[in-house]
C-alpha cells in the first residue's frame, strides 16, 4: 500500500512512517525542509518536499499518484501563532483533501485532536484557535464523499507503546503515546470498520487492533 503521510518528519508520522515500511508497506512523506529527507529515508520512507502553505491542489494532486491512502498529520507546532493554525492545521488538510479527490484517491486518516466540540468560538488564546481549526478541518473532511477516519488523540507523551486503548473519551488520565498513535493509524488503514468514523483515542485496556475492529 503508498501511503502518503502529509507533515511527513512530525513525531508521529515518522513512527507511522517506520511502522509502514516494516510491514512492507510505501510510505511517503510531504515535507517542508529538504534538510529532513534523510530523517525519513531511514525510517524506509520516501520524501517529497513540497510546502503545503504555497502549494497549489494540482501539485500536491501530482504527489498522490498512484497512491492508496493519504495521512494528514501536519501542523503548525506548538510554538506557532494564530495564522498558521489556519494555513496549516485547517488549511493544509482542506487542500490535502481537495488534492485527494482529484487524484482519485478515496482513503484518507485524520489525526485531529480531543476537544474540538468544545473550543471556545471567540477566544483568540492560540490553543483555542487550533481546537478551531482542527474542527473546520474534521468537518470538512466529514462532509466528503471520501473513505475517511477522523482519530482524535488525547495528549500526546513520548512514552514507549503499550499497544492497548480505549475510545471512551472520558476516562483518565487523558493522554496517549505517540508511539500508539502511529500504530492506531496503521491498524486503521487495514480496518475497513474505521471508514467514516470519528473516535478518541486514549490509552486503555484494549488491544488497538481489536477495539478498532469494534467500533459501533
Amino acid at each position: 500500500m503508498r501511503v502518503v503521510i502529509a507533515g511527513g518528519h512530525g513525531q508521529i508520522a515518522l513512527l507511522l512512517e517506520e511502522r509502514l515500511s516494516r510491514g512492507g508497506h510505501e510510505p511517503v512523506g510531504i515535507v517542508r525542509n529538504a534538510a529532513h529527507v534523510p530523517d525519513l529515508e531511514q525510517r524506509g520512507a520516501s520524501a517529497v518536499v513540497l510546502d503545503l502553505e504555497k502549494a497549489t491542489v494540482g501539485e500536491v494532486s501530482a504527489v498522490l499518484d498512484g497512491a492508496d491512502a493519504v495521512v494528514f498529520a501536519a501542523g503548525g507546532g506548538p510554538g506557532s501563532g494564530v495564522a498558521r493554525k489556519e494555513t496549516v492545521d485547517k488549511g493544509a488538510a482542506i487542500l490535502l483533501a481537495d488534492a485527494a479527490e482529484q487524484a482519485g484517491v478515496r482513503r484518507y486518516l485524520m489525526v485531529s485532536s480531543m476537544g474540538t466540540d468544545q473550543a471556545d468560538p471567540t477566544s483568540d488564546d492560540v490553543f483555542q484557535v487550533y481546537l478551531r481549526a482542527k474542527k473546520a478541518a474534521d468537518d470538512d473532511l466529514r462532509a466528503r464523499d471520501l473513505d475517511w477516519t477522523i482519530v482524535q488523540p488525547g495528549r500526546l507523551t513520548d512514552d514507549a507503546g503499550v499497544g492497548q486503548v480505549t475510545l471512551d473519551p472520558t476516562v483518565q488520565p487523558r493522554d496517549i503515546p505517540r508511539a500508539d498513535v502511529a500504530h492506531a493509524l496503521a491498524a486503521a488503514l487495514d480496518s475497513p470498520a474505521t471508514i467514516r468514523k470519528q473516535f478518541t483515542l486514549l490509552t486503555g485496556p484494549v488491544p488497538i487492533e481489536e477495539a478498532l475492529s469494534d467500533l459501533p
